[in-house]
């Protein structure tokens, strides 16, 4: 075995100084340029491994030209499928940040595949313990990595695209699915078990079919750049590059390249947008105990925040052990050229930045915009792409905070329709700003209700299904003593916790499923939901699956008659949201625009607003005053020549209440009535003037469909 000082360059290899960019691997005509960006070693050794044999390395070369941080070499006869590591030579002084250790086998940063599942194991650590003492990180271990470390993979960029173009679906018509890919696909009883839970399955007729029928326009992936395994949500990326290689059916060699784009084109073909949940804000490689996989062994005080009196441990505004500093120079640079790639070479439609405010932290000056939202701001390849946020990390929230350019998930939309839902009081007013697309965060700098990604349920929380099923979290199989996940889930279980046969209860938690679905999909914004709500998917009450690859998080085709109804209910509910304009607009100013209603028929004051007993409450948008037009000059919403006019009532009371419809003489029609689950246009037909009764817990929806009566309301 060669020492880490020895770096022979066998006869067979023949290498030049190459060219100090592009980053990563470069397949040219006669051979393979290699670039590495690194301030802070001392040497820089690229080491070949063959597919046949990944455990022994043929070859080490030793990068001798460095071109602005950045080392290089070119070498000929290489080809496509040709596996590499890098080992770095530097000081091991962990009390001063410097962590390199030429005894470990790195990724590289810009990897476009890597051959084999990321298992980190002891061999990788780049100390020793020390049973002595409580510094574990004083001495270096010098076991070499190599065999058992996985391995970057130069891949060819060749694949026929077909001409293919992005959906470029426009955000106010936008609804997100939040999936992830294995749990979708693994228990499809229609797709060959050969490639189920990967890239080939998401793209095949069955798959997009279902997507279709549900009607959603984006699906937005779990993480899929390159992860080690230790979750099975994907949340500990090392490999801002490489697409995920467990989620390939075709092969790590890659393979995986390709049937990912096969699955971007496929989706593009059916009209669905492609978007990525990013994840930037820390890597796989933890705090200062964590092991040596690329960037902590490349230079870790270029890529990592570390804490500036005491460099040898990480800030952690993560919750994770590190935190990327997107404020130096080189980790920012791999950030967006790893944005550019999966945009222009993916072909993927936009991307949801995981607790994006540590990308935004700036320790030396917290006031500044950060150098990050800087650039992504004058990017032109990101011009076309979707970014979302989501505005918080552990330490700050920031829902509203970002600039522009950015949508973001909208935490407070989440919590207020839960609590309104749920009964709680005073929640009316919050609910109303919600619904309206909260302007009191968006409106006014340029921005508009598209800007807010409205989710009552995402990944990380109960499932929909659960939300109304359990009062407690019940994560005992994480094996965590039930001390992980949020203890605030803002959850009723309407007298039961978990499964029951009463049927009472059942039934009113069927209702509201409906409520929470009607109010995400009829309120202005941009709605996600996640996968599985649309049929009632359960995790038992577990609101922390991240370890989970079990039946929790998989995807449960096999339906109850009841679960069905709950699809069609949300399929005929996404259809409707697409044809009623009015709900996917601008911000409605005045009251000409809109009216909200108390129940007996009189505008709301500020004081009922201020009284925590309103819980029933009427939205009327009256399409006629807010005067929007199409591109024909007709009036958006506009019915058989009259404008569109809509009454959106919502009643969290625990009774039945009577509504007083708004417009002598003007005839309503209900198009929406979460009670009975019916959405459609041949809904029970209402004078205005007169009094419906507004079931217990029920949304409703209603049109006018008779002009009778012009006047004001």
């Amino acid at each position: 075995m060669l020492s880490v000082t020895e770096t022979p360059q066998p006869e067979s290899v023949v290498t030049r100084p190459g060219k100090h960019f592009p980053l990563g691997a470069t397949v040219e005509t006669d051979g393979i340029n290699f670039t590495l960006f690194s301030q802070n070693a001392t040497a820089v050794h690229l080491c070949l491994y063959n597919a046949e044999n990944p455990a022994q390395e043929i070859a080490r070369i030793t990068l001798e030209e460095r071109t602005e941080f950045i080392w290089h070499v070119f070498v000929e006869g290489l080809q496509p499928g040709q596996l590499y590591g890098y080992r770095v030579e530097g000081q091991y002084d962990p009390k001063n940040g410097y962590l390199f250790n030429a005894h470990k086998l790195l990724l590289d940063p810009y990897a476009k595949a890597i051959n084999a599942p990321v298992n980190a194991d002891n061999t990788q650590l780049g100390y020793n313990y020390r049973s002595d003492s409580d510094e574990r990180i004083l001495d270096m271990n010098d076991e070499d990595s190599g065999p058992t470390a996985p391995k970057s993979v130069v891949i060819s960029d060749d694949f026929d695209w077909e001409g293919d173009a992005p959906p470029a679906i426009p955000l106010n018509e936008t609804v997100i699915y939040e999936m992830h890919v294995k749990g979708l696909t693994w228990q499809h009883p229609g797709i060959d078990d050969s490639i189920r839970g990967t890239y080939a399955a998401i793209g095949t007729p069955e798959t997009i079919d279902y997507l279709k029928k549900l009607g959603i326009t984006a699906i937005e992936l779990l993480p899929v750049h390159q992860f080690t395994n230790e979750s099975y949500w994907g949340y500990n990326s090392i490999g801002f590059f490489a697409p995920q290689n467990t989620y390939s059916a075709s092969g790590m060699m890659g393979q995986q390249v390709t049937e990912f784009k096969q699955m971007v084109k496929n989706l593009h073909q059916a009209g669905i947008e492609v978007l990525l949940d990013v994840v930037y804000n820390h890597t796989a490689e933890g705090n200062q105990y964590g092991p040596t996989l690329s960037f902590r062994g490349i230079d870790n005080r270029s890529y990592y925040r570390l804490v500036a009196q005491q460099p040898e441990y990480f800030m952690d505004h993560t919750g994770t052990g590190n935190t990327f500093d997107t404020t130096q120079s080189g980790a920012l640079q791999v950030v967006m050229d790893s944005l550019r790639y999966w945009a222009s070479e993916m072909h993927v439609d936009g991307f949801r930045f995981d607790l994006a405010s540590a990308l935004t932290r700036d320790e030396a000056d917290a006031g500044r915009v950060s150098s990050f939202l800087d650039v992504v701001a004058q990017d032109p390849i990101l011009a076309r792409v979707k970014l979302i946020a989501e505005p918080w990390d552990i330490g700050q929230y920031n829902v509203g905070g970002f600039p522009v350019r950015w949508a973001e998930w909208n935490g407070r939309y989440r919590d207020a329709v839960r609590a309104f839902w749920k009964g709680d009081e005073g929640k009316a007013y919050e609910l109303s700003c919600r619904v309206l697309g909260s302007p009191d965060f968006y409106a006014n700098d340029g921005r508009g209700p598209t800007n807010s990604v409205n989710f009552v349920i995402a990944h990380d929380g109960f499932t929909l299904h659960d939300l109304v099923s359990y009062n407690e979290k019940h994560n005992d199989a994480n094996g965590e003593d039930n001390n992980d996940g949020s203890n605030d889930n803002v959850s009723w279980n309407h007298g039961a916790e978990g499964p029951t046969d009463d049927p009472a209860i059942n039934d009113l938690r069927e209702r509201q499923k409906r409520n929470f679905l009607a109010t995400l999909l009829l309120s202005q914004g941009t709605p996600m939901f996640m996968m599985g709500d649309e049929y009632g998917r359960t995790q038992q009450g577990n609101n922390n699956g991240y370890n989970q690859d079990s039946k929790l998080n998989w995807f449960d085709w096999n339906w109850t008659s009841t679960q069905q109804r709950q699809f069609d209910f949300t399929s005929q509910l996404i259809a409707l949201r697409n044809a009623l304009p009015l709900l996917r607009r601008r911000y409605f100013y005045g009251h000409d625009q809109i009216v909200w209603f108390r129940n007996d028929g009189q505008a709301m004051t500020t004081a009922d607003w201020e009284n925590g007993n309103t819980r029933c409450i009427g939205l009327l948008i009256d399409g006629e005053t807010v005067g929007e037009k199409n591109h024909d000059g007709s009036v958006i919403g506009e019915q058989n020549g009259q404008p569109e006019r809509l009454l959106l009532v919502f009643n969290s009371f625990w009774e039945d209440l009577p509504f007083r419809l708004p417009g002598e003489g003007i005839t309503w029609q209900v198009l929406l009535d979460t009670a009975t689950g019916e959405v459609g246009t041949d809904g029970v037909r209402d004078e205005g003037g007169s009094d419906v009764q507004i079931p217990a817990r029920a949304t409703v929806l209603l049109r006018v469909v008779s002009y009778a009566h012009t006047g004001r309301y």
